[in-house]
């Protein structure tokens, strides 16, 4: 209960936690940010760091002239690329064997959700999975596991990476510094916490609905949960 109460006044004071950041390490700030968005990004045991919210927060402190905007711009699209790569080779590595439900760390629910995802917007998942919070961990891992052309993923991770940062981080720089948000930026994170989990909270209602749909009408063929080995189409 402990590490929930930490990660939800995370979540709620993370204006207040990256401001004694920057204090206390000063420009090693921007190393403790690459790796938190490296590690929510590229690893499959972490999707519940912090990230549309810290990276307007990030933009924030910017517009503030806490933090350089331009180094912060290149330093957290090159974490986030990253991620997506080591996350993509993990995924490739494990292979279908994910799906088992025989590896502990992996939660077997988001891995058919995300693959679900995928199957309807073919490569295009990892640019949009980007500005969905869990699915962005676990996109590009499923992307490895069904072997999707590495060239045709470094575009989208690429692109992905670019667009996701430099909204939410300008996002930041340019409204962040507005008083009415200043003296509410509790809200405005838990606002933008909400809208980025909007997509997440469609998918899972949409999923219980056809759960219930097959469940009157057994012949109605239910989700699949095993993915080949077959190169993905975007």
């Amino acid at each position: 209960m402990e590490l929930v109460h930490y990660f939800i006044d995370l979540f709620l004071h993370l204006d207040q936690h990256l401001g004694e950041v920057i204090k206390q390490y000063g420009t090693w700030t921007y190393l403790i940010l690459f790796v938190i968005v490296f590690c929510e990004t590229g690893l499959v045991v972490t999707p519940f760091l912090p990230g549309d919210s810290l990276l307007f927060a990030a933009g924030t402190f910017a517009g503030m002239g806490a933090l350089d905007p331009v180094v912060l711009l290149v330093l957290l699209w090159t974490a986030g690329v990253i991620g997506d790569t080591v996350n993509y080779w993990i995924g490739a590595y494990i292979g279908p064997r994910a799906f088992t439900g025989e590896i502990r760390f992996l939660k077997k629910e988001y891995l058919d959700r995300t693959h679900r995802f995928y199957e309807k917007h073919g490569g295009k998942t990892i640019v949009l999975a980007r500005f969905i919070p869990i699915m962005r961990t676990f996109a590009p891992f499923v992307a490895g596991i069904g072997a999707m052309n590495y060239r045709r993923f470094v575009v989208y991770n690429v692109v992905g990476a670019a667009l996701w940062v430099n909204i939410f981080v300008l996002a930041g720089y340019f409204f962040g510094s507005i008083p009415l948000v200043q003296r509410h930026f509790s809200l405005a994170v838990v606002a933008i916490v909400f809208v980025s989990v909007l997509p997440l909270t469609y998918e899972m209602v949409k999923g219980w609905l056809e759960k219930r749909r097959a469940a009157i009408t057994p012949l109605a063929p239910g989700p699949v949960s095993q993915i080949d080995r077959q190169p993905t189409e975007a």
